[in-house]
């Protein structure tokens, strides 16, 4: 009896848990809409895998990181850099790069990246 109670409360645990994540997967993320944009209007952002600022730079767009236009630099034993960023020039992590040709290294703002693009910040 305890044993049946115990499976009818996982269950219903996974089932709760399950639902939750399925929600949070399909609901759209605060910067999806700045994020696409970005890709739409040839802006890129060059970063390395393990570098605290890129990854701080993701955290900024929180589940639409996903779809920040990003060229991963390094090369897996972080001791390189891959050729696209290479013969791009990059020097150092994160770099933005817009349709104009200009540069900004560092962390951008959500807010930041919408006025330097001309993408709307919804």
């Amino acid at each position: 009896m305890k044993y049946n109670k115990l499976l009818l409360i996982i269950a219903a645990l996974v089932l709760v848990f399950g639902g939750l994540f399925a929600w949070y997967q399909l609901t759209p993320g605060k910067y999806d809409a700045l994020a696409q944009c970005l890709d739409e209007r040839d802006v890129t952002f060059y970063g390395a895998f393990w570098c605290p600022h890129c990854r701080e730079q993701k955290q900024l767009f929180g589940k639409s990181a996903d779809l920040l236009p990003y060229v991963e630099c390094s090369t897996p034993n972080k001791r390189g850099q891959l050729e696209v960023c290479s013969t791009a020039g990059i020097e150092s992590y994160p770099t933005w790069e817009f349709a104009d040709g200009k540069r900004v290294t560092g962390v951008l703002t959500p807010k930041e990246l919408s006025e330097q693009s001309g993408c709307p910040l919804n």
